[in-house]
């Protein structure tokens, strides 16, 4: 069937309405020589049938955690996701739904967004939470801005064990509103609080920044940081992966400020990269500065709980010098299938996803150190993924180990050169030792 977007008759009405006679009069003010002076070198047509076989094929190309075993990390898990979260996702009231400006009509929307906000306050031990983010990097940066605003002090100090993305951002956030980025070097993998310290004092920060776990899965001295950020000043900015929050602290209870993290890992797939979720919680004491917007719960004329959107500090619904951030929406549908993920678990299913994360990682560690030519580069508790110095260079070893349907880690020259012997490995609770043990002597037989 011909798809005519329009007549013959309909595009000469188009031109004479603006004045001109033809497309090319249209264009004429473009050089010639940045015009394509002949016809698109287009294939022929295909039929719907054809189409589908092309498609098809192209996909099958794709290589993904259904058909390989995952190790792969760095702030996107292979995590087990419920089939009902799918399900659910696909109902047409969420899945084709937009801003729910009218809440006599968005209850349903507005209200998955409200449980979901709970959830997260629930997890971060902070009072409260906004709709969400676009993902864990936009949400630290924005909360890296709303500690500067909240301090006035234009001066952030980071530590190199944060994810290497995730600082990008943040220097382009700052980058155009004056904000210096302090970035700290952590030679032992994660902040000296003796660094922070002779650093802190010796300027006004608005805000310390901590990845916890790090961007190498080590556990960061939390709140000895906590106290010094607070002692100088400064707020205290965290990056949490939430799945580590079953078994690790709170941020809410060592002292955080701004609690921010990359939602993936609860009930996401990975899904080549997005769209995932950027959680963002914060104290009371700063909920007027929160980006994004928040739901909440009322009752209306007869008595009867309703919930509405409130607190919309943006330049969409107030004077733009007034707005505190131009994040114009939240990603509902990510926050729903993460509400879902964190109902089916409950508190004791995450506490078991969590301890199997650890208790599998640990083992394929310890496995791993005892191989010769291989060894943990750092000392210190870790979480979910752990960094290897190995005897080849590591993208080597990756590229290798696809042969046998395997994604090996994240070889670390990847963000940094000079670090071409390195290797970040990541184990969910979905590795099972039979694929862990085969990894082993995969690596054995590689070096």
């Amino acid at each position: 069937m011909s798809y005519i977007p329009l007549t013959e008759e309909e595009r000469r009405e188009m031109l004479h309405a603006i004045g001109v006679g033809s497309i090319d009069e249209l264009f004429a003010h473009i050089p010639e020589k940045y015009r394509l002076m002949r016809a698109l070198d287009l294939p022929p047509g295909l039929s719907e049938l054809e189409v589908t076989r092309l498609l098809r094929s192209l996909a099958a190309k794709n290589a993904t955690c259904e058909d390989y075993v995952c190790f792969l990390g760095g702030g996107a898990y292979d995590h087990f996701v419920p089939a009902v979260i799918d399900q659910i996702l696909l109902r047409s009231e969420y899945y084709t739904a937009y801003t729910p400006y009218q809440a006599e009509v968005s209850q349903g929307t507005l209200q998955s967004i409200y449980e979901y906000q709970t959830m997260i306050c629930e997890l971060t031990g902070m009072d409260v939470a906004n709709a969400s983010m676009y993902d864990g990097a936009s949400a630290l940066a924005e909360g890296v801005l709303m500690a500067v605003a909240h301090t006035g002090r234009k001066r952030v100090l980071v530590g190199e064990s944060l994810h290497p993305h995730y600082l990008e951002v943040i220097h382009t956030y700052c980058h155009g509103q004056g904000i210096e980025v302090k970035v700290l070097p952590c030679p032992e993998g994660r902040l000296s609080p003796v660094e922070v310290g002779k650093s802190i004092g010796e300027a006004e920060f608005g805000a310390l920044v901590v990845q916890h776990p790090n961007f190498f899965g080590l556990l960061e001295p939390v709140a000895e940081l906590s106290e010094m950020a607070h002692a100088a000043g400064a707020l205290l900015v965290t990056s949490n992966d939430p799945i580590s929050l079953a078994l690790l602290r709170p941020p809410g209870r060592y002292g955080a400020d701004i609690a921010t993290g990359e939602g993936q890992p609860l009930g996401i797939p990975l899904s080549f990269g997005g769209p995932y979720l950027g959680f963002f919680a914060v104290r009371k004491e700063l909920v007027r500065r929160m980006p994004g917007r928040l739901i909440g719960m009322t009752v209306d004329g007869q008595g009867r709980r309703g919930f509405v959107m409130t607190l919309q500090t943006r330049e969409q619904h107030i004077r733009r010098e007034r707005a505190t951030s131009n994040i114009c929406t939240n990603q509902a549908l990510m926050a729903l299938a993460a509400t879902l993920y964190l109902t089916l678990l409950g508190p004791q299913g995450l506490r078991k996803v969590a301890e199997l994360c650890l208790q599998k990682t640990h083992y394929l560690a310890d496995r791993i150190a005892r191989l010769p030519g291989y060894s943990l580069i750092y000392s210190g508790p870790f979480f979910k993924e752990f960094l290897v110095r190995t005897p080849v260079p590591a993208r080597d070893l990756v590229l290798a180990a696809l042969e046998e349907r395997i994604f090996a880690g994240v070889p670390l020259s990847r963000f940094w050169p000079e670090r071409s012997h390195e290797l970040l490995i990541a184990v969910t609770e979905k590795r099972t030792r039979e694929e862990m043990d085969r990894y082993v002597e995969l690596l054995k037989k590689l070096a």
